[in-house]
């Protein structure tokens, strides 16, 4: 099983994005197995609030668009919705520290965090995950 960040789903969703053409069929791929996909409530916000923004994209999606979208890949068999645990905060402050993040960084060490919680890979074309110990990452943008 494999979390997503926000930036895939964006990709998949946005036509207009240069990652559009390698990130959909990849996507989409991983949600038709049976045991794909992991969301996390701030994956799901952000894909919301950077999905809606006419700052961010040319073609943003409308509130009910973008709900819909993440309430049919909720609906998916293979998808899971997961959520931190009592360790979660060890795991995310020791990130926090073992990278020294600021800005930024600080919302990647706590996705970092759910996946090695969950014993999950994350996938996400930002590179800056390469910098967390312990995180198995895939960048879909990468062969």
């Amino acid at each position: 099983m494999i979390l997503v960040d926000i930036n895939v789903l964006l990709y998949a969703v946005d036509a207009g994005s240069s990652h559009h053409a390698i990130v959909k069929p990849w996507l989409t791929k991983l949600f038709n197995q049976p045991d794909g996909v992991a969301l996390c409530w701030p994956v799901i916000s952000g894909f919301i609030r950077i999905g809606t923004n006419a700052k961010v994209l040319q073609s943003p999606m409308t509130i009910e668009e973008a709900c819909d979208k993440i309430h049919e890949w909720l609906a998916l068999p293979g998808t899971r919705l997961i959520n931190s645990s009592s360790h979660h905060w060890r795991l995310f402050s020791g990130l926090l520290k073992q990278t020294r993040a600021t800005g930024n960084l600080v919302s990647d060490s706590h996705l970092a965090a759910l996946a090695i919680e969950h014993g999950l890979e994350l996938a996400s074309c930002d590179t800056d995950f390469a910098k967390f110990p312990g995180l198995r990452w895939i960048n879909p943008l990468k062969p």
